[in-house]
């Protein structure tokens, strides 16, 4: 585990260590810390837009001592897994746009307003609670519907900006969105961790319908 503190100290050692300005997003538990939504967590995720990027990050996190780590271990055989790196207790994953299933869309850079510098060249925006959600709903580790019910009951949720990115993950090519998130979430509601509307589990379903459909109209 690591906490805000720790997290900030290592990223400042990373950003100095860096040879260029490299631009990056938090997401998962390190996005949450940021948000004020956590305490600590168990790893950092970082998406990158360009490989390069990641290089020059993977890279910098050799120099402090980081080592690899076999991606299985943590992923399976998931497709779009990201590189993992592990410094002392801390394990760093960090993925290209594609993340398992999911796309980090434009859509989801765009709300990623909150931004922080480290060190003298490592920005990180971070992603938009409602982005944190979804992209735990679907992607589904360890403890993300603890997560998930901690990020509902904040308030921060705007849910038809979750149902439209759904919409959009689909269109980007991910087309369990919208049932991985609508049964995460009908879980969630089941278990009472957090208050989910049913109109959002309707709209949910509806959405898987028509994608049903479509898909049959496609076939014929």
């Amino acid at each position: 585990m690591i906490d805000l503190e720790g997290q900030e100290k290592i990223l400042v050692s990373i950003g100095n260590i860096l040879e260029k300005k490299i631009f990056i997003y938090a997401i998962g538990g390190t996005a949450m810390m940021f948000c004020n939504l956590k305490d600590a967590t168990l790893d950092v995720d970082l998406v990158f837009d360009r490989k390069s990027d990641r290089e020059e990050m993977i890279s910098a996190l050799r120099k402090i001592k980081a080592k690899e780590l076999d991606v299985t271990l943590v992923y399976g055989q998931k497709e779009n897994t990201p590189y993992v790196m592990k410094l002392d207790n801390v394990r760093f994953d960090l993925f290209m746009n594609k993340i398992i299933t999911s796309v980090f869309s434009e859509q989801m850079k765009g709300r990623a307003k909150q931004i922080h510098e480290f060190g003298r060249n490592l920005i990180i925006n971070v992603a938009d609670a409602q982005d944190i959600l979804l992209l735990k709903a679907v992607t589904l580790r360890r403890k993300d519907e603890d997560d998930i019910a901690i990020i509902i009951k904040s308030s921060m949720v705007n849910w038809d900006i979750i149902i439209k990115e759904a919409e959009n993950q689909i269109i980007s090519g991910n087309e369990r969105a919208v049932l991985d998130l609508g049964t995460t979430l009908e879980k969630i509601k089941k278990l009472g961790t957090a208050e989910i509307p049913n109109e959002v589990l309707d709209k949910l379903w509806d959405l898987m319908k028509e994608q049903i459909k479509k898909k049959s109209r496609e076939a014929k």
